[in-house]
């Protein structure tokens, strides 16, 4: 990211990539030098075993500040290994990976109710500028993260490179896009949920387990699922390299969740669901780089919020579960219903659905971003002019609240709108319209749809039904089956995004390319693919 409030100190990305290999995640605390100083001295408790083991992480960042996270777990998979009572973590920030010019150290207290986590909120810091953290406790010192703040507010900003990702199904493959996003050129990454999986976790899938995990319900099954997932050395080095936006979907709680309804309500009570939603809120908080302002109010969390890079972007990260109206016709696939119809249904509440209109008229940014869930654009998968197929998890099922928010934009002329999404384990590109019957209305924003990092398995680069969901989508201009990430880069007169991807995840590393890049230029809500072009399956 390029802006006019650069540090003085200059630092080359690059040459930090090739230099730190994988990423400075994967570096063990013991090869550390250390540099803390005596008074920095933790509690005494020589029978614990290295407790860094799942990493560090940072996010939420601020032109002044930036979460610093990390979790105490010498036990991982089975509840962390900790005592039952507080203990002293101290944390350290600096503008070199030698911790030569510390800027910030403190002390902050992990507790058992949170699963021995930290959640550092430093603030005091320069707007752009890339820091190094880590952590000790006792006499173990974590890996080295790296994170960056935000430029200040209102600054002219004139680049900003980032990575979204989504769907991270541990069983059903490696994460080698993590092992490659980790050393990509990047200035922050979202992720747009799904980071982990509640279900029944087997021993037949892709990766060597030699037990079955059942599906979870307790604070215990979540902290050890997260366990599991944030050992892998892939993702936590993503995590140390960058500083993460997250926000949730449907499987860090229960499939297709709603509200305040589970995906199977004759066999949890709602009683019993927002019990189990309240661990999963808890859980999450306890391992992912949030501030205190998202801390678990019982089963309710604020996860929507907003980010901003000077006069470049607004990320508006959306909730589209805990406020939504049950999915119509019963969560399938079907025709428009007046279920399904009903002007009064809502996917994002009205509460968040009226601080995200707001927010887009008062935006003075460049490029608006709404970084959310289920796939926003219409997509009709019954073949034929008298067929209409439409799944109601996805704002399909709620058409009346999706028109609001596109004839907001459309009367309010709110230029570069762009949509993020994930949850269908496949990338796609979409114009959104002002009416998806006539395909001469105007659009009004772009969608870019990213695969899975591993959910699906292999995949292919087309399916047999490609040809005909893009022949009865006009408004959709891509789509590929295979897993991976996608990047993006925004500057003031464009917006280009790749589409960057695996050919399989059933093994260790497999290489990544570009499958294809499309560009948007500004005050247009068109796409212009670049690269290779769909290939019309035989």
């Amino acid at each position: 990211m390029k802006d006019s409030n650069q540090s003085s100190e200059k630092f080359d990305r690059r040459s930090f990539l090739k230099k730190s290999g994988k990423g400075v995640g994967i570096a063990l605390g013991a090869s550390i030098i250390n540099t803390f100083p005596v008074n920095f001295a933790s509690a005494q408790s020589n029978k614990l075993s290295y407790p860094f083991t799942l990493g560090v992480a940072s996010g939420d960042p601020l032109p002044d500040g930036v979460v610093l996270w990390t979790r105490l777990a010498p036990d991982p998979l089975n509840g962390g290994g900790m005592p039952s009572h507080p203990y002293p973590v101290q944390w350290e920030i600096s503008i070199d990976e030698d911790f030569k010019k510390v800027v910030k150290r403190g002390t902050e207290v992990s507790k058992p109710q949170l699963g021995h986590s930290v959640h550092v909120e430093v603030d005091g810091l320069t707007p752009s500028t890339w820091y190094y953290y880590r952590f000790k406790s006792r006499s173990e010192i974590s890996p080295v993260g790296r994170t960056k703040t935000t430029p200040a507010f209102d600054s002219h900003v004139d680049e900003l490179v980032f990575a979204f990702a989504s769907c991270q199904n541990w069983p059903t493959g490696y994460y080698t896009a993590y092992q490659h996003m980790a050393k990509d050129d990047l200035d922050l990454v979202i992720h747009l949920g799904d980071y982990i999986y509640e279900g029944r976790h087997n021993s037949s899938g892709v990766r060597p387990i030699d037990k079955d995990f059942p599906e979870i319900y307790t604070i215990d099954d979540y902290r050890n699922r997260y366990a599991l997932y944030k050992l892998d050395s892939d993702l936590q080095a993503a995590h140390a390299n960058f500083p993460w936006l997250v926000t949730l979907d449907d499987h860090e709680v229960d499939n297709n969740w709603a509200g305040d309804l589970p995906q199977d309500p004759n066999k949890q009570s709602k009683e019993d669901f927002l019990k189990r939603r309240a661990v999963a809120f808890q859980a999450y908080y306890e391992h992912m780089p949030l501030r205190r302002s998202s801390y678990p109010n019982s089963s309710s969390m604020q996860i929507y919020r907003r980010t901003t890079y000077g006069n470049l972007v607004d990320f508006n990260l959306l909730d589209t579960r805990q406020y939504r109206d049950d999915q119509a016709d019963g969560d399938g696939w079907g025709p428009p219903t007046p279920e399904s119809m009903d002007p009064s249904r809502t996917i994002l509440g009205e509460k968040q659905e009226n601080w995200l209109l707001d927010g887009l008229v008062a935006s003075s940014t460049k490029w608006k971003v709404l970084a959310q869930q289920v796939f926003f654009a219409r997509r009709d998968y019954g073949f034929g002019p008298d067929a209409e197929r439409y799944g109601m998890d996805s704002w399909d099922g709620y058409p009346a609240a999706r028109q609001r928010i596109v004839d907001h934009i459309s009367e309010n002329n709110i230029s570069n709108t762009v949509v993020l999404t994930g949850d269908v384990h496949s990338s796609w590109a979409n114009e959104v319209k002002t009416n998806f019957d006539d395909s001469n209305s105007k659009n009004v924003a772009v969608e870019f749809v990213g695969t899975s990092i591993t959910s699906g398995g292999d995949g292919s680069d087309q399916r047999d039904d490609t040809a005909q969901i893009l022949q009865e989508n006009p408004h959709i201009k891509f789509f590929s089956n295979q897993r991976g990430y996608v990047r993006c880069k925004l500057t003031q007169q464009k917006w280009q995004t790749d589409y960057m991807v695996v050919p399989f995840v059933s093994k260790p590393g497999a290489p990544i390319e570009t499958r294809t890049s499309f560009i948007v230029e500004d005050g247009k809500s068109s796409l212009q693919q670049v690269g290779k072009e769909v290939a019309t399956p035989v």
